[in-house]
């Protein structure tokens, strides 16, 4: 008799959220308002999180910015200045360092305040073949990529839940929910960079089903997967069907992820056809799979001279660390 109790009230639910789903396709979500919000960005220093920090800016939010470069972080806060941002603060912060991040959280709340929107952006890759990177290098693409999201949460996440007031988002990969590698003479994605936005985008979507069976339903959270962003980390990779796959722009994905912030949105996959792919996954054989691979041209990344004179300086800097 439970079992078929259960099974009704599973029905109900199921049929009750496609109808809202539904519902929301037609008339859009009413859109939070995040100004006095505190929000956190780490990576903020370049690329997509640079053009984070700007829309929020605009939007009003209290801006956090943690990058482990300086000069490039104090660039970004100029520049979210200029775009209306009234209260900057920049922090120089090793994500991959849970001291230095624990550090640096203490010093954010005592001179900014509890932080309401922590956004988990910073990461690393390498144009390497898996067996050519030195072990350090594999464990500092796990240390930013992912197990840094661990420290931020467990620094920020407990001032969320005593208010029920907070906002989660995980910046993954489309690589996080397929393996992906890129051929061009060298590999550019390589797997340990796969497995770290695996492990980040398996990290947030457990956590917000934990906060969600804690009953804080106000500790909201975003999932972000998009397809290669033309950034300093992917610059030079290249698409075989754009209209398929697009090689992403930062201004476009970060117009996308701050809207899906506001919308309250747990999963974003950039672009749209990544859903397609997903459902195929599930069902299709792994030759299929390879097919398919090989058709859209997703492992096609070519690495730049700039792409892999990042590796080459972040390897050199790390073995200087470690001597």
């Amino acid at each position: 008799m439970d079992v078929i109790v259960d099974t009704s009230l599973v029905l109900g639910k199921f049929l009750y959220y496609f109808l809202e789903s539904l519902v929301y396709k037609i008339i859009p979500k009413t859109k939070k308002n995040v100004a006095g919000e505190i929000v956190l960005i780490t990576g903020a220093g370049s690329g997509l999180g640079r053009q984070l920090a700007i829309r929020f800016a605009r939007l009003g939010a209290i801006l956090v910015l943690w990058d482990i470069n300086q000069e490039g972080n104090t660039e970004t806060c100029r520049l979210a200045k200029e775009n209306g941002g009234e209260k900057v603060f920049p922090y120089t912060c090793d994500c991959s360092n849970r001291q230095e991040v624990y550090r640096v959280a203490d010093q954010v709340r005592k001179e900014v305040g509890d932080v309401t929107i922590l956004i988990n952006n910073a990461g690393i890759v390498t144009g390497k073949f898996l067996l050519d990177t030195p072990d350090h290098m594999v464990e500092k693409s796990f240390l930013v990529n992912a197990i840094s999201h661990f420290w931020t949460c467990k620094a920020f996440l407990p001032a969320m839940i005593k208010a029920n007031h907070g906002h989660l988002v995980c910046i993954s990969s489309i690589a996080g929910v397929f393996g992906i590698n890129g051929l061009s003479g060298e590999y550019f994605v390589s797997p340990y960079y796969s497995a770290s936005k695996f492990a980040a985008f398996g990290f947030a979507e457990s956590l917000f089903l934990e906060l969600t069976m804690a009953k804080k339903t106000e500790v909201k959270t975003t999932i972000v997967c998009p397809h290669f962003i033309n950034t300093g980390m992917f610059e030079g990779c290249i698409s075989k069907y754009p209209f398929l796959l697009p090689i992403l722009e930062q201004e476009y994905v970060a117009k996308k992820i701050v809207n899906a912030i506001l919308e309250e949105q747990v999963y974003l996959m950039i672009p749209k056809f990544v859903y397609i792919t997903l459902i195929l996954k599930q069902i299709m054989s792994p030759k299929m799979l390879i097919a398919l691979s090989e058709y859209l041209g997703v492992d096609t990344c070519m690495v730049s001279f700039k792409g892999r004179k990042k590796a080459n300086e972040l390897q050199t800097e790390t073995e200087g660390k470690r001597q």
